[in-house]
């Protein structure tokens, strides 16, 4: 009988050499499951690496998505900023108008009732 290398001993040999024998039967065994279990794990290990390294990727796709969102939304800040600006010059514009529309309307209507009375004070 041959394990991994090693052969069984004649068959005039003693029960120490059987034992011998048993033991280093039994070491090969345990060898040979240790190395299968190794070998499962060092599949597992690469099969956790590459799911490791396909993670990374898609995280780093991600972190570039976010980093570009974030910039839109700052130059959408910024325009808005820009806008509320321009809105608030709007608004000082258009109650100037109103003010001044409201001294035209208020400056004629005193010319209306100077020119009734210079009319009617003649009379």
């Amino acid at each position: 009988m041959s394990y991994g290398g090693y052969t069984q001993l004649p068959s005039g040999s003693t029960d120490q050499d059987n034992r011998r024998q048993q033991v280093l039967a039994n070491t090969y065994n345990v060898l040979q499951s240790t190395n299968e279990s190794i070998q499962r794990s060092n599949q597992v290990a690469i099969q956790t690496e590459n799911v490791g390294t396909e993670i990374l990727g898609e995280l780093g796709e991600q972190r570039e998505s976010l980093l570009r969102t974030t910039r839109r939304l700052e130059d959408a800040d910024q325009e808005l900023s820009k806008s509320r600006v321009i809105i608030r010059k709007l608004r000082n514009e258009v109650l100037y108008n109103k003010v001044v529309l409201i001294l035209i309307i208020v400056l004629e209507i005193c010319i209306l009732a100077g020119l009734l009375v210079l009319k009617f004070a003649h009379l």
